[in-house]
């Protein structure tokens, strides 16, 4: 059984960017990420806390 999800703190949300862009980003609850549309990264959140590691972003397909 796991544990429910940490969602991050609002506030947190409406000022983090992108780390390569510098773009707003935007919360992508169902995967837990946090979306660089301009990037194509996919910032991971884990227990509430965003990964804002290029390094730790997931690319996303090219559609």
């Amino acid at each position: 059984m796991s544990a429910p999800a940490v969602e991050p703190d609002p506030w947190l949300l409406s000022i983090l960017v992108c780390p390569l862009t510098r773009e707003k980003l935007r919360y992508d609850a169902a995967a837990r990420e946090l979306v660089s549309d301009a990037a194509s990264l996919a910032y991971p959140v884990r227990n509430g806390v965003p990964v804002m590691l290029v390094e730790a972003a997931r690319r996303l397909d090219a559609a």
